[in-house]
């Protein structure tokens, strides 16, 4: 089992944006609680985070009895100028498999991801 490092201030590499949108990648069907536990973060935020991708195009959702099932855009660029011509795909490339290293899964490609060049 990986030890959880414990909380921490000040910055991080990973925006928390990235850390909602790879809870994602690697469930599109996972609650908002469940993203907020994985993520370390507020419910309220995650709730804000969702809005701001699905605002900009990043995500979407559709809502099955009382679960919401996202959808990803793969294709979308990323937004900031340094970071031109790279895909969410591309990141979440690494964040996914970073993640499923980390637990020992097999690789494998989520079917709400699929086509978008992650390695099978």
């Amino acid at each position: 089992m990986v030890e959880v490092p414990g909380s921490h201030t000040g910055w991080t590499f990973i925006t928390n944006h990235a850390r909602v949108l790879a809870a994602i990648a690697d469930n599109p069907n996972i609650r908002i609680r469940d993203i907020a536990a994985r993520c370390r973060l507020t419910e309220r935020a995650v709730q804000r985070i969702i809005s701001d991708l699905e605002q900009d195009g990043y995500l979407s959702h559709t809502r099955e009895g009382r679960a919401n099932t996202y959808r990803i855009e793969p294709d979308k660029v990323l937004r900031h100028p340094a970071e031109a011509g790279l895909t969410v795909a591309a990141l979440l490339s690494l964040l996914v498999r970073d993640e499923t290293d980390r637990m020992g899964e097999p690789g494998g490609r989520p079917a709400h991801l699929a086509g978008t060049g992650r390695p099978s």
